[in-house]
């Protein structure tokens, strides 16, 4: 099994070092990825409008995203958070569509690099978690 040494929008590198240096351990966390984030959009969705739902659902795409070296991704989830959170402490502030947007183009990019890739190379079943 070849573990892909690139992943569009992905510092690999960087997230394999986290993973003690480990590219299996981040392989599998990849695949993780793929599977547990498969329906976030529709949920993500459904929060938007309650703002601590949805800091939530962004929260938990935010660190999934840093975990596995999805840069881009995580990003754009933290902008999101952060306006969220000031509209959770009170502030009125207006969250700007170009965020859910943005936040929207990358996650369906990183989660579909993801989700090729895997398919072309899962782990065996004894090696996955």
């Amino acid at each position: 099994m070849q573990i892909p040494a690139v992943l569009d929008g992905f510092d690999v590198p960087s997230a394999v070092a986290r993973m003690l240096d480990d590219p299996v351990l981040w392989w599998q966390a990849v695949g993780l990825f793929v599977e547990h984030f498969s329906e976030w959009e529709g949920r993500w969705q459904a929060a938007i409008g309650e703002a601590a739902s949805e800091r939530r659902q962004v929260h938990a795409l935010r660190s999934a995203a840093a975990n596995i070296g999805a840069d881009r991704l995580a990003a754009s989830a933290a902008a999101l958070e952060t306006v969220l959170l000031q509209t959770q402490a009170g502030e009125s502030v207006l969250v700007p569509q170009a965020l859910r947007q943005r936040l929207a183009e990358d996650f369906r990019s990183a989660w579909r690099a993801a989700a090729e890739a895997w398919q072309k190379t899962p782990l065996s079943p004894e090696a996955r978690p």
